[in-house]
């Protein structure tokens, strides 16, 4: 009887797809000489979500790791080439895969699995949904300890926190 909920919701789930040129995907670490920022571009997801059938909803999203940009080139050098932080050779992708969505406050919570380096975490991303006719926009943010991914060394100059904020345009 659950399996068969779920495979209905899945079929009654509104599919939305991502308007990738337009979405943003950014992210802030603050460390003890100030805040850096930065964004990943190339947003690869495929969303199912229907506020009236949570159940049925479901987010699977990856970006390549390599569009990371700080705005700095040799830290961006830094960032894809070694082992300490993203080495995006060996680890090019980055991905999320909802395990369940649920109504948070004035907005919605997808948790799900955040996988970094070969490294797959349990995380929470709140989100709100603004529909427009047959598009609509999610943003969302989520916070989580770079040392949990074996980014950087412990301690050192980068913060212990990175925080992931999304701007997600999309359509029917």
């Amino acid at each position: 009887m659950k399996i068969s909920a779920i495979i209905l919701g899945l079929l009654l789930a509104t599919n939305w797809t991502v308007d990738t040129a337009n979405a943003k995907v950014e992210f802030s670490v603050h460390g003890p000489f100030g805040t850096v920022h930065g964004d990943f571009s190339g947003l690869q997801s495929a969303i199912h979500f229907d506020a009236n059938d949570l159940a049925g909803s479901s987010v699977q999203a990856s970006i390549d790791a390599k569009t990371v940009n700080s705005g700095v080139g040799l830290r961006n050098h830094h960032l894809r080439t070694e082992e300490q932080y993203l080495n995006t050779d060996k680890y090019p992708r980055i991905s999320f895969k909802s395990t369940k969505i649920e109504k948070a406050g004035s907005g919605y919570k997808a948790i799900g699995e955040l996988t970094i380096k070969d490294v797959t975490k349990p995380v929470g991303i709140t989100f709100t949904f603004t529909p427009n006719g047959n598009a609509g926009l999610f943003k969302g943010d989520f916070t989580f300890k770079r040392e949990d991914f074996q980014i950087g060394k412990e301690g050192g100059s980068v913060g212990d926190l990175i925080t992931i904020h999304l701007e997600v345009p999309v359509k029917k």
